[in-house]
């Protein structure tokens, strides 16, 4: 084949896939194993190249650059991450899926099925619908995370196509640079942390710096630069006496150099201890790179000879590794100038993992598999395992990405069991959060603790070292109250399931009443035991609809996300014949049997235009005050025996069962004129709340944050138990409800929250 037809004239390749493509290609002939251990990893390479380049021409970035660049570019960092030949043909393959009209089956036919699970862990999920930003962008987590524990590499691809976007940023709006960045510093940075790959974690924090405070990135960028020649003589000083005073103990020595911490970091110490940055003294380090762990500690013994160490500064993670398997000496001494200065010290495979991290022991490799699969012993990946717990245990979309981010935000303190294992655990946790920590029975049965052989009660704080030891008792079981002192998601959300668990039956009930109230009676108990009832619960994803019902009750789930997830069930199955209006017609007819639907087309007459309501020009209505109906909401006129015309109720309120259908009016609330001054409606919500003090205070707040007005506060509490809130808010429209909703459930006191109507 003629080498101008492999290398493509219209971008620039790097040398190494230009020798690549030089080379002959025999045509790959896949069986139905993996291709990526039966054939040379030039030929899957290429192969990928090729494939990718063929299928993305004629695309272009916002750069202006063609497509085609972006793939090269991520198979170029994998490559450099030392990846093997499968990562970096699903690198050059990582979009294929996503914007072009190539399958995941193809895929795998072409370069076998682990190259296809790769590029299927990091596809976004762009060809599904969802109610907003924040459950799509929840569900790609869910998905990406799931593929996580199949295979680790997933993630170092996706970081790798999340580091070369970020290098391109520029090119975008400045609102999607400011969401990209955001994500990248809250999710992606971390997650590489956790990886241990340093060089790419300190790269997107800076990038996502850059754009998210741009004016404070450039100052400290230009602070530092202004100083680095005087920066680098002070660290090539003592660079200078630490390589002479090691020589002489004749220690082999691979490197000592003088680097500056990346910008966000310096940002993060000033913000952190409300410093100037010519109070910041330590924004460079001195690494010492030796070749023994015993040769670091006898490195550590001459730093400390030659400058004062700082007392309190001086931290051991060779003995005790970071989570992401870093390990590294670090002390703190002052230096010639009497400044402070940090030194780190290390051998040449503990820099390579902490600039690596998981690239540097690919773990299956070392087990001879072609992927990686995640056990439940390996350490490492603890954090990975709680965020795949809180796939099932987290339904809310909110509440699981503030899980996600704690998580992988967590400092740690390392405590060890009575047995000697290390148990790593967030800043501030207690021996309930290591309870559970251990494993959820023990949590669940937890009565008290020991910690350094010493009794101590649950919420006692744990330090770096203790032995902590839990004492469990069979008829033990967890207190509302331990959720004001545990710091872990994993320990509140299973405190949280355990309650609501245990009040199971109270839950469905009042679950069965909130729906039957939105969806009226008649036929409603047909409904639930109907397929649509349960492909809304799979939807949702619970396994039976008891198990839905449930989670409405204790506030888990919305009831609008339930009645738009049965609606789209119900609509899917009608007969293929009918229109979509026509199905989505009668999907409304099921979910609201009690009422007809109302008239999509009635006119706005003149006087209707002043009017909230359309279909009641002239005639004197009110709202029904059983379910005072907002605006957003379906509504029904119903005609009053009295003198009272037209009564406005919700579609589905259980007050017009019984109405004839000739007493029944279409109505429907008037959004044609967008000038009209807005009006508040009443809504009355109940609150269960954990009993402590200030709840009704950080409530209220919440409230006032969005200019709501409470009109009436009631509060009920009974000694040792929830505490029941009645409030009754003047609202705008049912999406500024669904807001305050979304907010208020963001708290950890809340157990459960609806709105009530008046029997």
């Amino acid at each position: 084949m003629n080498v101008a037809t492999l290398i493509p004239t219209d971008i620039a390749l790097p040398s190494w896939l230009e020798d690549c493509l030089r080379e002959p290609q025999p045509p790959l002939n896949l069986p139905d194993s993996d291709a990526s251990l039966l054939v040379p990893e030039t030929d899957l390479v290429c192969e990928a190249f090729k494939f990718a380049y063929s299928l993305h021409q004629g695309q272009m970035r916002a750069s202006g650059e063609p497509y085609i660049a972006h793939p090269v570019a991520v198979a170029g960092l994998l490559r450099d991450l030392g990846g093997d030949n499968a990562m970096i043909a699903a690198g050059f393959l990582h979009d294929v899926i996503e914007d072009t009209d190539v399958t995941a089956e193809e895929i795998e036919q072409r370069f076998g099925s682990e190259v296809r699970r790769l590029v299927e862990g990091v596809t976004k999920l762009s060809k599904f619908n969802f109610s907003s930003k924040t459950e799509r962008l929840a569900e790609n987590f869910r998905r990406m995370f799931l593929a996580m524990a199949q295979d680790i590499r997933v993630i170092v691809v996706k970081l790798a196509d999340r580091l070369h976007n970020m290098r391109t940023l520029e090119y975008l709006p400045d609102e999607k640079r400011r969401r990209i960045a955001l994500e990248t510093r809250e999710i992606f940075a971390p997650l590489a942390n956790r990886l241990g790959i340093g060089r790419f974690k300190w790269e997107l924090e800076d990038l996502a710096f850059k754009y998210l405070e741009p004016e404070s990135y450039q100052e400290i960028r230009q602070l530092i630069a202004d100083k680095r020649i005087d920066r680098e003589a002070r660290l090539d000083r003592v660079a200078d006496t630490l390589r002479e005073r090691l020589t002489q103990l004749e220690m082999r020595i691979y490197d000592i150099s003088g680097r500056p911490k990346h910008l966000y970091g310096i940002y993060q110490k000033m913000q952190r201890q409300q410093k100037s940055f010519e109070e910041i003294y330590d924004i460079a380090a001195i690494r010492i790179i030796v070749d023994t762990n015993d040769e670091c500690y006898r490195a550590l013994a001459v730093v400390h000879d030659a400058f004062r160490p700082i007392p309190g500064r001086f931290k051991d993670y060779i003995g005790l590794p970071k989570p992401n398997r870093y390990q590294s000496l670090h002390t703190v001494v002052i230096g010639n100038t009497g400044r402070p200065l940090e030194v780190q010290i290390r051998t040449l495979e503990m820099h390579h993992v902490a600039e690596y991290g998981i690239a540097a022991h690919w773990k299956y490799k070392e087990a001879g598999n072609s992927h990686t699969k995640l056990t439940t012993d390996d350490e490492k990946f603890t954090w990975l395992r709680q965020l795949l717990d809180w796939q099932s245990e987290l339904k809310d979309a909110n509440e699981y990405l503030e899980n996600v981010k704690g998580n992988l935000f967590d400092d740690d303190v390392y405590v060890f069991t009575p047995s000697g294992d290390v148990i790593a655990l967030s800043q501030g946790a207690t021996t309930v959060d290591f309870a559970y920590r251990i494993h959820t029975e023990v949590g669940n049965h937890c009565a008290g603790a020991r910690v350094n052989d010493r009794m101590v009660t649950l919420d006692t704080a744990l330090k770096n070292g203790d032995i902590v030891e839990i004492i469990t008792q069979k008829n033990s079981h967890p207190s509302l109250d331990w959720l004001n002192f545990t710091v872990t998601p994993g320990a509140r959300n299973r405190i949280r399931q355990w309650y609501k668990r245990s009040h199971r039956d109270a839950n469905i009930l009042r679950g069965r009443d909130m729906l039957e109230k939105e969806m009226g009676k008649r036929g409603f108990e047909a409904l639930l035991k109907s397929e649509p009832m349960q492909a809304t619960a799979e939807r949702c994803n619970y396994q039976t609809p008891d198990d839905l019902l449930a989670a409405l009750g204790y506030g888990e789930v919305t009831l609008n996300l339930v009645l738009n997830r049965l609606r789209e069930a119900i609509k899917a199955r009608q007969p293929i014949v009918s229109t979509p209006k026509e199905k989505e017609d009668e999907a409304d007819t099921l979910l609201h049997p009690a009422s007809s639907p109302p008239s999509t087309s009635a006119p706005a007459t003149r006087s209707g235009k002043s009017s909230p309501i359309v279909g009641v020009e002239g005639l004197l209505y009110n709202l029904a005050g059983c379910c005072n109906p907002v605006p957003g909401e379906d509504i029904i006129g119903v005609v009053t025996l009295g003198s009272r015309g037209i009564s406005i109720h919700r579609q589905g309120c259980h007050n017009t069962d019984s109405i004839p259908g000739d007493r029944l009016i279409p109505v429907r609330w008037n959004t044609a004129d967008k000038n009209q001054r807005p009006q508040t409606y009443p809504v009355q919500i109940l609150i269960e709340v954990i009993d402590r003090v200030g709840v009704l205070k950080d409530i209220l707040s919440r409230l006032s944050d969005y200019n709501i007005n409470v009109r009436s506060a009631q509060v009920k509490t009974i000694p040792g138990q929830t505490a029941i809130i009645n409030l009754g808010i003047d609202i705008v429209d049912h999406q500024q409800l669904e807001r305050i909703f979304t907010q208020i459930r963001k708290m950890s006191d809340i157990l459960n929250l609806r709105r009530v109507f008046e029997e």
